[in-house]
Formats: C-alpha cells, sequence, structure tokens
C-alpha cells in the first residue's frame, strides 16, 4: 500500500498482501480469511478515514470476485452490496463501473444475460467519460463478449473483443500478456463457430505472448494448452490433444509437483481423450492417477472425487464390466450425497447412468427404480431449463416418450424468454425434441424439428459447421427409417461434404457417415454398395482407431450380415470370426456383445446345414446370456427357439420340444398367456409332436395356438389357415376325418375372409401363400382333402340343399335372398375397406353469433334460419336465466334448412362407404376373380389392416424401454419392439356397420356444406370464459345494436347502464376472437364479384334493431359510423372484419309484407356472404378421415331438445357406459383403441381438435398431462355460469347468504359455496376437480393457499365484484405516480378483461397473498415484504401501476417509511413482475400477437397523452423523457420514473456527479514503489486470468 497513505495500518497491508498472494494461488479460503481478519480489524477501531473506505472497497471487490470465480452467487451478492456503499460514500465514478461490471458478471451467471449487458453498457458509459482509453473499459468489453458468447452471438462477441483488444494494443503495447488473454477468448468463440482451424491459430498467438513474457514453464500457458487440446479433441485429432494436455502436465508438474490437484486435472483430461479414442485400459489407468491425487489431498466426500469415479464407471460400462461400473457409480452417488446433497442433478445423472445398465441386463424393475430417483431430483429443481432437459433425455430413456417431449417443451419456453429464438441451445432441444419424435416413429415431426434446429444452425454458425452436418445427419437418419432411400443419401452426402471440409477424411464422423450411408444401400439391396461404405469406414477407423478397436468389431458385425444376405456364409463367417476376436481383446469374456455375434454365427452355421457348429455356437451364446440377463430373458427364449429349430432337422424331436417349451416358459412369464408369440411357440410344439405320431399332443398344442389367436380377437389371422389344416390331418391320421372336415372348412373360411378384405391388395396372394407354407413344403391346396374318402366327399356335396331345388319361385326367393345377403356383405366389405383410410372433404363449419349482451343476437338467428320471432322472449333469455347456454341450430348452407348433426355425420360415413362400394365393384368388374370375390363374409369376420389388428402390448416395463434384442425373420440378432396395435371385435364391427347400413341404400352423394350456428352468451362477466369455446377455424358475427352509439354504455336486461361502453364491448369480443387465434393464414374471397384478401378468422359486422330507425340512410351513415370507429380504434384487424351492412328489423310484432320482405332480402345477403366466405376457406377443403365420424357419432350429445332421433342400442350403450361429460385423455384413448378408432395419439389430437373447432365437445390440453375432453358444452357453460355469475341472494342458511355477500363484496368464493352452487348438478369428486382444474388453467379462478391448515380453501374470482362496489379510499395514503404497461396500438389496440383478469390472478399465484382487496376493473394487493400496497388497474388498452402506503404525521417516521418503500420497489421490482405475467398471458391466449414487444409508458405533462420508454427517448437524466406523440414532443420529468425506476431525481444525479471525482483503475494505487507495482501487475494480470477464463472441456 501506498505510504502516504498512514490512516492504514502495517498489519492490515500484511494481511492484504497475504489475501492477494493467496488469491494468485487459488486457495479462497485462506484469501478469504485474511481479508475477513483485514475488514474486523477495521470494524474493532474508530477509523472510517477515506483511506479506509478505499480500503474497503478494495477488499469487498476482491471477495465478491472469488465468489463470482467460485460461483456463489448468494455470497457475492452481500460483497457487491457492500462495495456499492463504499463506492457511494466515496464518489468515485470508476467504482460505480466497477460495480456495475461485477453485478453484470452476476447476473450472467443467473441466467439474466439482458441484464448483464446493461449493467455492463452502463460500466461502458461512465468509464468512457473519465478515459476512452482506459484499460477497466477493455476488461468490460470482454465481459461483454462472454454474455454475447453465452447468448450464441458470436459475431458480435467477436466485435467486444476486437474493441477490447484495440485499447489493450493501444495502452499495453501489442506485446502484452493480458493480450494473450483476449486472445484465448477470441479462441474460444472461433471454437463454438467450428472455426478450428482459426481457433488454434488464435491460440498459438495467445501461447506465444505467454511463452516471451513468463518463458516455456510458466503456469499462464496451461490454459492455452488446455484450450488447445479440447479443440484438437473436437476435430478427432486425439493424438494432438493428448500432446497439448501433456504440456500442460509438464507445467504443472514442474510448478505445483506430482500430488496437486490441478494435476489430476491434467490426468482426468487425458484419460477423457483416451475414452473417446475407445482407449478403455489407457482411460482407466490415467484416471485412477486422477484419483490416486485427489484422495490424497482432498477431502473423502470431495465433489470431483466422485467425478473420477463416474468416469471409471462409464468405461467399465463401455468394456461391458456391468458390475464394476455400478460399483463405481454407487461410490460417486454416496459422495455426491453428502457433499453436494441429496438433489443435485449431478446424482440423477448417475443414476441414470445406473438405469441405463439395468435395461441392458433386461432388469426392468430395477431400472425403474432408479430412473424414478432420478426423475425425483430432477423435478426438485423445477423451474431450470437445463433440468427439464435432463428430465427429457430420462423420460426418452424409458420410453415414455409423450413425457420427454413435454419436458423438452418447458425446457424451450424458459430457454425462448431467457435467450431469444435463435440461440444454439434452443437448436440442441429442438434436435432432442425431434430424437424422440423418431423413435416414437413420428417422422414428420420429427423431420419439422430438426428443420427448426437446422434453421437456427445455419444462422448461428453459417452454412458449413459441424453441427449443420450433424443436423443433416439426423435427418438422413428419419428418411432412412421411413425408406425414403434417395433423400436419405441426399442428406447423408450434404453432412459428408460438410465434415469433410471441415475435419478432413480421417475422422470418426466422416466414418459413421459412411456406415449409414452403406445401412441405406443395405435397405435398397444394394449389397455391393453397402460393403463398400462399409469398408471406406473400417479405412478411416483402422487409420485413427488401429486394427483393435470396438468400432471395427461392429463393422465387421454389419459386413457379416450383408454377405448372410447374398447367400455368401463362409465371407459371414469369416467377418463375425473377425468381430469375435477384436470383442475378445476389448470387452470382457461374458459381454452381451459376444454373445450375440455368437448367436448370428450359429444362424449362419445353421442355414449351412452345419447343425454341430450352430448348436455350438448357441450353446455358447447362451452361456453369456445366462448370468447377465438371467433365465427369463426374451433373447434367450429366441435362443432357444433357434436350438430347437437346429434339433428339429436333426430329427431330436424331444431336445427341439424341450427347447421350445423353455422358450414358451419365458414367453408366457414375460408376454402373458395371450400374446400371439405364444401362439407361434405352441404351433412349434405342435408339429414336433406330429412329427413323433403324438398327434393328440400335437392337436392340444395346435388348439392352444388357435384359443390364443382368437381370444385376441385375431379370428382371421393368415397363421389360422396353417393351423387348421396341420389339426385337420392330425385328425385324419387318428381317422377323426369329421373333425378333420370341420377344421378344414374353418380354414378354407378364414382364407376366404382374408381374399375378400384385401381384395384391392395384389399382396395377399403371396402374404397366404407365404404363411401357409411357412411350415410345410406343400401348398395348402394340396392337403385340403387329403385322406377323404369318394363316399365322405359326396358326402359333403350332399349336405347342400341347395343344389338339389328346382321349383322356380322359390329358386327366384332364394336367388333375390341371396342377391340382398350379397349386396349387404359387400357394402360390408367397403366399410372395412373405409376404416383403413376412407375419407371425405370437411363439410361443416361453426358460425358464432357473438357481440355485446341485450343486442338481439338470438333474434337475429331465429330470422337467418327462417324461425318465427319470439316476442316473450327477452333478448339475452338464453345466456342469463333459460337452461341452455348455447343455443344451437345445424344450418345447411345450400338451402338454408335445419338439420340435425347426427344425421350430419352418417351422411359423411355413407358417402365414405359408397365410393369404397362402387371402387370394389368396379374392380371386380374388370378382375377375372369375380366370381371368387361373390363368396365372403361369415360370421367370423375381423380385419386385417394395420390399424385394427394383432396384439396385445407387453404387460412389463420391458415393453416400455427395453433395448433387448430378438430374432428377425431373418434370424440375425435385431432391436426388438413391441407392437402398438390394437384390436377391434367383429361384434362391435357389425353393430356399427349395422347402424350407418339401413339408409345406406338409398343415400345419394351430398355435397352439402353446413354451418354450425352457436348463439354465445355476451355478458361482459363471460368474457374471462371464451377462451376454452373459441376457434380459429370459425366465422363469427358481430352484431351490433344499430340504435345506440358505440360510445354509449352497454344496458343490461333490467335497463341498467353498466360502465362499459359499446365500443369497450366490440373491442373485447375482436381482441378476443382474432387476438386468440394462433393462424396467420389469408385466404381471397369473392363477394359482389370483387375479390379481396382476408386473414383469419372472419368477422362479419351485422347490426339488429334496424326497426327503430325508419329512414334508411340513417341506418346506412350509423353503420358506417359504426364500422370506421371500429377499424379506427383498431386498425390491425382491418383485414379481419367484413362489414355486411346488414341491418335486421328485429321487432317480433312486426310481420308486415314490406318487413318480411325485407329481413328475406337480409337473410339472402347475409347467406351469399357466409357462402363466399365458407367456401374459401382451407378448412373445409381439409380430408377427414371416416374414423372422425364415427368418433364424432360417439361423443355426441344433443344439447337441442327438439333433436328426437333414438340412435341405435348399441350406440345408446357404447354413450352410457364409456361416454362421460367430462373425459380424460387417457378415457377417450382408451375408447378409440377399444372400437378400433385410434390410430396414434396425433390422430386422436387431430380428431379431437377438429371436433373442438365445431363446438361439438370442448379439447383442453393444458389440463393435466394429457389434456380433458368435455363432451357436453353446454353443461360446461352452465356449471361455469353457476360458479362465476352471482344471481340475487339464493336462499338457504344464513351461511350461505353471508358466503355469497363475500364473493359479491371481495371478489372471493369458498370450496362451500362452490358446493351449494353445484349441488343441482350432482357431480362427483372427481368431477368436480376436473372442472375447478380447467377453470384454474384458464385462470376463470384462481386458489388463494394459506398455511393455515384451519383455513377453509378459498377461490379468487376478480369480476365477481359488482360493477357498484365501493372504490378505494386512499385519502389516509400517499399514492406513487401511475406507471403504464402495455402496447403500442398498432400492436395491440386493446388489452381484453378476459386478459386482465387472468393477470389478476397470475399476480395472486405469484405473490400468494390472500390480502387482495377488489374495486372495478381495479385490484390493490398487500405486499407483505415492503409494507406497502400495489394497485392495478385496468386502462383499456394499457395496465396502469400505482403504488401506495399509509401517510404518517411523524416527518421522520414518514421519511424512514418513505425509503423502505422505495427501497423495496426497486430491489423487488414489482412492475416487472407483473409486466412479465401480461406478456405471457398475450403471449398464450392471444397468439396472434406473440412477440410484440410489450412497454412502459407515462403520461406527458404537456399533451397528456401516454408515450413509451426507451433509451432514444429517455434522456441522460434517468427522469427525462421526450413525448413520442408527433404533434407534441416535449422534453418532460416524469415522476413516474422516479417513483418506479430511478432512484434519483436530475438535481441529485447532478450533485453527485459534481462531487465524485475520476481515480484511477482498482488497485493501482496501493503498490508503494516500483517493484511493488511490478508485483502488484503481475497479480493483477493472474486475478484477471483467473476470473474471466471460459474453460472449453467436453464432460464424461
Amino acid at each position: 500500500m501506498d505510504n502516504k497513505q498512514s490512516t492504514i495500518s502495517d498489519s492490515l497491508k500484511l494481511l492484504y498482501r497475504q489475501a492477494l498472494s493467496s488469491q494468485e494461488a487459488n486457495d479462497d479460503e485462506q484469501s478469504i480469511s485474511y481479508y475477513t481478519q483485514a475488514l474486523n480489524q477495521i470494524e474493532s477501531s474508530d477509523n472510517t478515514t477515506r483511506d479506509i473506505n478505499q480500503f474497503q472497497w478494495n477488499i469487498f471487490i476482491n471477495i465478491c470476485d472469488i465468489y463470482i470465480r467460485q460461483r456463489k452467487i448468494t455470497q457475492a451478492k452481500v460483497y457487491i452490496d457492500k462495495a456499492l456503499q463504499m463506492a457511494q460514500r466515496l464518489h468515485q465514478d470508476i467504482k460505480m463501473g466497477e460495480y456495475l461490471d461485477r453485478r453484470g458478471e452476476i447476473k450472467r451467471l443467473e441466467g439474466d444475460y439482458d441484464g448483464a449487458l446493461i449493467d455492463h453498457n452502463k460500466s461502458i458509459e461512465i468509464k468512457l467519460k473519465i478515459d476512452e482509453n482506459h484499460p477497466s473499459i477493455a476488461q468490460t468489453y470482454g465481459k461483454i463478449g462472454i454474455v454475447y458468447t453465452m447468448q450464441g452471438k458470436y459475431d458480435d462477441a467477436l466485435c467486444m473483443y476486437e474493441n477490447s483488444l484495440k485499447i489493450q494494443s493501444s495502452v499495453l503495447g501489442d506485446d502484452h500478456p493480458i493480450i494473450a488473454q483476449t486472445y484465448r477468448k477470441i479462441g474460444y468463440v472461433y471454437t463454438r463457430q467450428g472455426k478450428y482451424d482459426d481457433a488454434i491459430c488464435i491460440y498459438e498467438k495467445s501461447l506465444k505472448l505467454h511463452l516471451s513474457a513468463f518463458g516455456d514453464d510458466h503456469p499462464s500457458a496451461i490454459q492455452t494448452y488446455n484450450n488447445m487440446g479440447s479443440v484438437y479433441l473436437e476435430q478427432g485429432k486425439y493424438d494432438d490433444a493428448v500432446s497439448m494436455y501433456k504440456k500442460s502436465l509438464k507445467i504443472k508438474l514442474s510448478t505445483l509437483g506430482d500430488n496437486h490437484p490441478s494435476t489430476a486435472d491434467l490426468y482426468h483430461r487425458i484419460g477423457y481423450v483416451y475414452q473417446a479414442q475407445r482407449k478403455y485400459d489407457d482411460a482407466v489407468y490415467m484416471y485412477e492417477k486422477s484419483l490416486k491425487i485427489k484422495l490424497s489431498t482432498l477431502d473423502d466426500n470431495h465433489s470431483s472425487i466422485a467425478d473420477s469415479y463416474n468416469n471409471i464407471g462409464v468405461v467399465y460400462y463401455h468394456q461391458g464390466k456391468h458390475d464394476d461400473a455400478v460399483c463405481m457409480y454407487e461410490k460417486s452417488i454416496e459422495i455426491y450425497s453428502s457433499s453436494l446433497g441429496e438433489n443435485h442433478p449431478l446424482l440423477a445423472d448417475t443414476y441414470r447412468n445406473i438405469g441405463q445398465i439395468y435395461v441392458d441386463l433386461g432388469k426392468y424393475a430395477d431400472a425403474t427404480c432408479v430412473y424414478e430417483k432420478s426423475l425425483k431430483i430432477l423435478l426438485s429443481a423445477f423451474g431450470i431449463a437445463i433440468i427439464y432437459g435432463s428430465i427429457g433425455l430420462v423420460y426418452s430413456d424409458q420410453g415414455n416418450y409423450d413425457d420427454a417431449i413435454c419436458m423438452y417443451k418447458k425446457s424451450l419456453k424458459i430457454n425462448l424468454s431467457a435467450l431469444g429464438d435463435n440461440h444454439p441451445s434452443i437448436a440442441d432441444t429442438y434436435n432432442n425434441m425431434g430424437n424422440v419424435y423418431r423413435r416414437q416413429g413420428k417422422y414428420d415431426d420429427a423431420i419439422c424439428m430438426h428443420e427448426k434446429s437446422l434453421k437456427i444452425k445455419l444462422s448461428a454458425f453459417g452454412d458449413n459447421h459441424p453441427s449443420i452436418a450433424e443436423a443433416y445427419n439426423e435427418m438422413g437418419n428419419i428418411y432412412t427409417d421411413q425408406c425414403k432411400y434417395d433423400d436419405a443419401i441426399c442428406l447423408y452426402e450434404k453432412s459428408l461434404k460438410i465434415n469433410l471440409s471441415v475435419l478432413g477424411g480421417n475422422h470418426h464422423y466422416i466414418a459413421n457417415l459412411y456406415i449409414n450411408i452403406g445401412n441405406v444401400y443395405f435397405g435398397q439391396g444394394k449389397y455391393n454398395d453397402a460393403i463398400c461404405m462399409y469398408e471406406k469406414s473400417l479405412k478411416i477407423i483402422l487409420s485413427g482407431l488401429g486394427d483393435n478397436h470396438p468400432d471395427i468389431a461392429e463393422l465387421y458385425n454389419n459386413m457379416g450380415g450383408v454377405y448372410c444376405k447374398q447367400g455368401k456364409f463362409d465371407n459371414a463367417i469369416c467377418m463375425y470370426e473377425k468381430c469375435l476376436k477384436i470383442r475378445f481383446s476389448t470387452l470382457a469374456d461374458n459381454h452381451p456383445s459376444i454373445a450375440h455375434t455368437y448367436h448370428n454365427m450359429g444362424f449362419v452355421y445353421y442355414h449351412q446345414d452345419k447343425y454341430n457348429d450352430a448348436i455350438c455356437m448357441y450353446e455358447k451364446s447362451l452361456k453369456i446370456k445366462l448370468p447377465a440377463f438371467g433365465d427369463n430373458h426374451p433373447c434367450i427364449a429366441d435362443t432357444y427357439i433357434n436350438l430347437g429349430k437346429v434339433y428339429d432337422d436333426q430329427g431330436k424331436y424331444d431336445d427341439a420340444v424341450s427347447m421350445y417349451e423353455k422358450s414358451l416358459k419365458i414367453h408366457l412369464s414375460v408376454l402373458g398367456g395371450n400374446h400371439p408369440s405364444i401362439a407361434h411357440t405352441c404351433e412349434g410344439i405342435g408339429i414336433l409332436n406330429a412329427k413323433q405320431d403324438k398327434y393328440d399332443d400335437a392337436i392340444a398344442f395346435y388348439r392352444r395356438a388357435v384359443t390364443i389367436l382368437v381370444d385376441a380377437n385375431l379370428q382371421n389371422h393368415p397363421d389360422l389357415v396353417r393351423i387348421y389344416n396341420k389339426v385337420a390331418i392330425c385328425y385324419d391320421k387318428l381317422n377323426r376325418h369329421d373333425d378333420a372336415i370341420e377344421m378344414r372348412q374353418k380354414s378354407n373360411h378364414v382364407r376366404r375372409n382374408l381374399q375378400q378384405v384385401n381384395t384391392t391388395n395384389q399382396t395377399f396372394t403371396n402374404v397366404i401363400n407365404q404363411s401357409t407354407a411357412s411350415h410345410d413344403d406343400t401348398p395348402i391346396e394340396n392337403n385340403l382333402n387329403e385322406g377323404i374318402s369318394s363316399q365322405q366327399r359326396q358326402s359333403q356335396r350332399m349336405d347342400n340343399p341347395s343344389d338339389n331345388y328346382s321349383d322356380d319361385d322359390h329358386h327366384s326367393h332364394t336367388q333375390q335372398k341371396h342377391d340382398q345377403t350379397l349386396k349387404e356383405k359387400q357394402y360390408f366389405s367397403a366399410y372395412m375397406q373405409a376404416l383403413q383410410h376412407g375419407s371425405c372433404n370437411n363439410k361443416v363449419i361453426r358460425a358464432m353469433y357473438a357481440g355485446p349482451e341485450c343486442v338481439g343476437k338470438s333474434s337475429i338467428m331465429r330470422v337467418f334460419t327462417q324461425q318465427q320471432l319470439v316476442h316473450i322472449q327477452d333478448p339475452t333469455q338464453i345466456a342469463d336465466q333459460s337452461d341452455k347456454m348455447v343455443h344451437l341450430k345445424i344450418y345447411k348452407i345450400k338451402d338454408r334448412t335445419i338439420h340435425d348433426v347426427d344425421q350430419i355425420w352418417e351422411n359423411n360415413v355413407h358417402e365414405i362407404v359408397q365410393e369404397e362400394y362402387e371402387d370394389q365393384i368396379r374392380a371386380q368388374q374388370k378382375s377375372s376373380v369375380s366370381k371368387l370375390n361373390r363368396k365372403f363374409i361369415d360370421e367370423d369376420f375381423s380385419i386385417n389392416h394395420p390399424h385394427l389388428n394383432i396384439a396385445k402390448q407387453l404387460k412389463l416395463v420391458s415393453s416400455q424401454y427395453t433395448t433387448a434384442t430378438t430374432s428377425t425373420s431373418s434370424g440375425i440378432i435385431a432391436p426388438k419392439s413391441s407392437s402398438s396395435d390394437y384390436i377391434l371385435s367383429l361384434q362391435q364391427c357389425r353393430e356399427f356397420f349395422q347402424y350407418f347400413y339401413p339408409s345406406l341404400l338409398n343415400k345419394t352423394n351430398d355435397d352439402s356444406q353446413y354451418a354450425k350456428l352457436w348463439d354465445f352468451g355476451g355478458q361482459s362477466i363471460y368474457h374471462v370464459t371464451h377462451q376454452p369455446f373459441l376457434s380459429g377455424n370459425s366465422i363469427y358475427f358481430l352484431v351490433f345494436n344499430i340504435n345506440q352509439s358505440i360510445h354509449d354504455s352497454v344496458r343490461t336486461r333490467e335497463n341498467f347502464l353498466l360502465k362499459t361502453t359499446y365500443l369497450q364491448s366490440m373491442q373485447e369480443w375482436l381482441t378476443s376472437i382474432i387476438g386468440g387465434n394462433a393462424n396467420q393464414d389469408k385466404i381471397t374471397a369473392a363477394i359482389d364479384n370483387d375479390r379481396v384478401r382476408y386473414s383469419l378468422p372472419i368477422v362479419i359486422l351485422v347490426a339488429s334493431h334496424g326497426d327503430y330507425i325508419s329512414n334508411k340512410q340513417e341506418r346506412r351513415d350509423r353503420f358506417i359510423e359504426f364500422e370506421q370507429t371500429i377499424i379506427g380504434k383498431m386498425p390491425r384487424y382491418k383485414s379481419n372484419i367484413y362489414s355486411s351492412r346488414v341491418i335486421f328489423n328485429c321487432n317480433p310484432h312486426d310481420n308486415s309484407d314490406v318487413t318480411v320482405a325485407e329481413r328475406r332480402q337480409c337473410n339472402l345477403r347475409l347467406h351469399e356472404i357466409m357462402k363466399s366466405f365458407v367456401q374459401s376457406l382451407p378448412f373445409m377443403c381439409n380430408p377427414i378421415p371416416i374414423r372422425w365420424y364415427i368418433m364424432a357419432t360417439i361423443l355426441h350429445t344433443p344439447i337441442d331438445s327438439s333433436i328426437t332421433e333414438v340412435v341405435s342400442s348399441f350406440i345408446n350403450r357404447i354413450r352410457a357406459t364409456r361416454v362421460h361429460k367430462i373425459m380424460t385423455m387417457q378415457e377417450v384413448q382408451s375408447l378409440a383403441k377399444d372400437l378400433g378408432l385410434y390410430e396414434g395419439d396425433d390422430k386422436l389430437i387431430a380428431t379431437l381438435s377438429y371436433l373442438h373447432d365445431l363446438g361439438e365437445i370442448i379439447f383442453c390440453r393444458k389440463v393435466d398431462e394429457y389434456g380433458i375432453i368435455v363432451t357436453n358444452v353446454d353443461w360446461l357453460l352452465r356449471i361455469f355460469r353457476a360458479i362465476i355469475q352471482l344471481h340475487d341472494c339464493p336462499s338457504g342458511s344464513l351461511e350461505i347468504k353471508s358466503l355469497y355477500k363475500e364473493a359479491s363484496r371481495t371478489g372471493k368464493i369458498s370450496t362451500k359455496y362452490i358446493d351449494y352452487v353445484l349441488a343441482p348438478y350432482e357431480l362427483d369428486d372427481k368431477t368436480k376437480k376436473s372442472i375447478i382444474t380447467l377453470m384454474e388453467t384458464y385462470d376463470i379462478l384462481c386458489t388463494i393457499k394459506s398455511d393455515d391448515e384451519q383455513y377453509e380453501c378459498h377461490y379468487f374470482v376478480p369480476y365477481l365484484l359488482q360493477p357498484d362496489a365501493r372504490a378505494f379510499d386512499l385519502t389516509r395514503f400517499h399514492v406513487s405516480e401511475t406507471l403504464y404497461i402495455g402496447y403500442e396500438h398498432s400492436d395491440i389496440p386493446y388489452i381484453p378483461d378476459g386478459i386482465y383478469y387472468c393477470l389478476l390472478s397470475s399476480c395472486l399465484k405469484e405473490w400468494n397473498n390472500a390480502k387482495v382487496e377488489l374495486y372495478y376493473r381495479c385490484a390493490k394487493f398487500y405486499m407483505t415484504h415492503g409494507r406497502h400496497y400495489i394497485i392495478i388497474k385496468k386502462a383499456n388498452s394499457h395496465i396502469a401501476l400505482q403504488y401506495c402506503y399509509r401517510k404518517s404525521d411523524n416527518p421522520k417516521s414518514a421519511s424512514v417509511i418513505k425509503s423502505a418503500v422505495q427501497t423495496s420497489i426497486y430491489q423487488d421490482h414489482p412492475h416487472d413482475i407483473i409486466k412479465q405475467k401480461l406478456s405471457s398471458l398475450i403471449n398464450e391466449r392471444m397468439p396472434k400477437f406473440k412477440g410484440s414487444v410489450i412497454r412502459y409508458y407515462v403520461r406527458c405533462d404537456e399533451c397528456s397523452e401516454l408515450t413509451f420508454i426507451e433509451n432514444n427517448n429517455k434522456m441522460q437524466n434517468g427522469n427525462l423523457v421526450q413525448c413520442q406523440n408527433e404533434s407534441c414532443n416535449m422534453l418532460f420529468e416524469s415522476k413516474s420514473l422516479n417513483d418506479w425506476i430511478y432512484k434519483y431525481s436530475s438535481e441529485e444525479c447532478k450533485t453527485e456527479r459534481r462531487q465524485a471525482a475520476i481515480c484511477e483503475m482498482r488497485g493501482y494505487e496501493q503498490a508503494s514503489d516500483i517493484h511493488e507495482r511490478q508485483k502488484y501487475n503481475t497479480l493483477l494480470l493472474l486475478d484477471s486470468l483467473f476470473q474471466d477464463t471460459i474453460l472449453f472441456f467436453p464432460l464424461a
């Protein structure tokens, strides 16, 4: 320290120097100890001079730097706050800059990158005023560069580093070591960009400076060597990477010795490189050297030791040493638990590693247990994007793909808000989602995700980055799965081109691409080309990894498979032997991969008729598999089956039966007794018994196989054709010829059924022939009459009485009956075919009448549908008093008649079936086998197509995430997959058909389109409930009363005037309709010969009450005025709105000829307008599958009392037993599966979304994990009404009356009150809970939580408050100036009440404080922490904010209270919270406006208009703002900003600036002489190096 600073004692100076030395040596604990001792000495003395304050500032900043480096954010914040207090005392601007830099670093560590940039930029502004070339400015540029790097804005980061470099070069010279640090940061950015050569070049520059300044053995070069090693590792240049790490290690050994934790870190890095090279023994050696040092120098429970155990476990796993791997992982878990706590994410990763081992071993119960532990830990870290991503990986490993997607979406949502939509991390999440969709077989979704990922990567890295190549490779894999081989090859070649240019021709990524291309050629049957690709890959791997690497073994295995396909069995064996040799040398002798190789060799020997060799291989495979997987694993059963086939060919039938029975036992325990695989095994045992002349035993097993298939509703499975014939042969051998005849009849019956269902399938004959020939050498037809005598054949002919009849009349009647039966069967066949692929264009759309209450919507709908007006019906009766919340009519657009929706579904089914029927008839007429096609369909008819057939799922957890293997038809080991197909019983199939068939014969095709008319309640209280019921695929008629001015207050049925105007109500509706729809599509509609472009959804303006204005021109002028006002207030909606100029006369007493003619004209006009739009909508062109219409028929519940159709007992039975008013997604999914209507989750969701768009159901995907479905829309609306609309004080107990009064006064309702109003609906607890959850999901109500267990649950329902509620009395409060939150008028012209009320509920959830008071469109929240209130008020297009607190007569107390409240506002930022909540609600509930910029606004003192706050209109004085109103443009000082955002007024800021003195860079004034100054400069350099270093080290 400076000798002139005599107020600082020598002991303090000594402690400070000792602290700096410890800090230089990375001994943070000792350094903090010295700093703390110094601070304690200062605190114990009364010395508070400026020197002491300067001294304390340095200590606080240094301690803060240590905690920042340690990422201990909480502790860092404590000391940066203390540093701020010192900086304010010292009045030095440079110290404020340093403070802002540290605060920015803390925000960066918290993930608040935008906040970090704000602080760093403020620091730059301060420092530039002092000296444009001040060295600390270069440091700040470097910090900004780090933030940009974290955001993925690499070009911006490079720009900052170049700014830093420029200053450093001008001040320090080009050869200063600090410049080397900046070079290293630039190198890191190049690495992230994939510019590896540029990175190496810049690292070499950095290294050159270090070496010239400090020599070859100085620690400053270590980090550069490490970074270069990491680059070489990325490039696959493993030897170069090891070379760099060893250079770093040499310096560590010379300076720190061989027993230092830093030395252990280098050994660990080298071990990781060996692990990447698959040099597992070398990797373990390095990891163990690292571990030995750590155990001797660190605490036994240090997390770094656990890291070593974990990495050793990874190596053991790859070596197949599963027990050793688990042992290492368990040691790691023990240390992590004690050092990091039970809920650290590293524990979750380790559990996941163990789970993968258990899955590989087939220990699925154990795997499930550890996966659940992993999930439990990750879920405890709720709210962190990376944690959600990790949970997604766990779910993906388990096979819980929907859950994985859910987690990735949560991670994506957080990252999008934090990083923006163009950050590489977003691309990684899209990539992970694409991989999950690929595993699910949702290839289109997978491609979509990878394309999004690719788009971001192209933007971030350019078109020649390895990650771009990776994206092409992933998409190529998907196309390979889809057998789109040409597309796959194209993408693989793009990936190959990039990787060749960036990584060179010998990188292992290139080898992998050659393998992928080879796999495509294999799939195409281009076996020679496949071998060529595998050989190219082999050459690369041999050059890089040597000839004894596991990847080489895998390639030999692949090549063996190709040769096997080609029938080149000797070549296949040669490849498998090479594979085996490598696996023996690199893996444990009992590794499952060795067993798989033995299995494949056994398969080849079997086909070479080398039975003894085959048996030897299979037994060797079993010897390994049994201890590895246990004796109950499916892969064991597969080997037993293959052994059985060998023994069968050898004629060793007893041994063969023994093998089959062992396989059967395993399959029974794993798959259950009714799995089709069991049937196959039983059939095999039956064949073996028959070969031994044990016909009774054979028949028993055959019948068992038949029973399994029939019980699985597979009555027409092709295997039955074969099995029935085998049973017949056995019966013939036993001379039971009648039984044999019966079996052959059953076989022929199944064959005919299959033929009929597959008349259009040209592969049918091949399928049957393959099926029937799979166990016999002779076709079935040649065996049909085997062993039957001529007398028996004659008996068969005599059994057919039709051959003996000759009466013409009777013959005619019989023929007619036969023709009718034939036709019905033909239609049935067409119906079954239609279920596979039948569809027709959508013919129904929802048209909703909306608008304010009491404007005549119901009357217009009655006139429009040509019904008589009811003069005794109040305008809003439907919404207020009747039992119906929604008045529905199905309107045929062609002739404007009313229809039943069930009839429409039926018509669509008829159309699809009729088209299929006509196609079949045409095909029969052209076919030479039409006669054969007339003999089909009997009582056992079932369906044989991919969606309605096959089997039940596996029962065990293995069905979810097994990675076990099984034999394919070729015998080669291949990944095992479980069936996801479902069964449709014959009886259900026939009953569905019979429901539609009676009217099918008389139907003619009808291409009419229909509109489902909704009359929706218009009261303002329902605005909050709009979202669940609105749809973008609808047309809206927005009705207004022509007799009222648009600025008039809305008048209720009781003739009360509301505080809402008609304009506000129309804005409410328009914003809900248009803003709530994410569709950005446009259509071109031709109306009045004009073709105009419109945006979706379409809103048609219609007027009512034209009878009040007799003058036509006046009516027209009013309509135009109304229209122009709407467009003027909401110009963004102009392209959605069509002004019909239609004005209805709604007077029920006026039925004069003139009025009737006028109504007819209005009707026709509105009808033609709607027709033009309907015919232009893409929604009406969508093909709708027949299954959707059948599902609609099942789920449809008539809600109109005029509908009296009685449906079939079958449909009623399903509705009564399976369809409920509210259903979970799982219930609907189960129903669809049981009825054969399920094709996968995506298509089921599409079905439900279609029905939701039509208003048939309410489908809410937000509730629970998968969503809920409400099948009775009106029932749901009535329940909503019962809860949210308070009628006159209800009758009942005094308690209920008091609850009613509380609800109307406070906007809060209790559980008891809800139970009371819902009692008439007789809801069970589950349904009631679902209703409440649904309302909470849409923020219709919000649970008020309380820590008091005795406190009855209440719900916050702010819109219940009566409009005449008493306003807040704020006379005894100090009230802040108003700050506004909102959007520009051109973006969002109006914030709906629904959004505002949801905002209040969302804020309540955030603050969880029951102390909230309500007034009309206004809420006052009590903030417990700050002892003040926040007032949130609806101000049309903005949200107004104020805070208030009680006044005090005591000036001193008033000052303290004011200071405390302002401190709370500045620290807690409640306005930021509210702003974020509003933005989230807008993005979620109004997707049309997603991404619109939300801003703060203040009111201009001059023109009283609101003007937004941004840097370009906010002056240097924090409270001085320039009005954005073009007619004003005045500068004014905003008190709102002073109250909410900026702490000092302009005068206070000026005073501080005058008092502040320009000071030198932190720390330089402490050096007392040249020697000390040089030493300090070195310390400063090292401190900076350690402080700003970004490590680039891939984790294991």
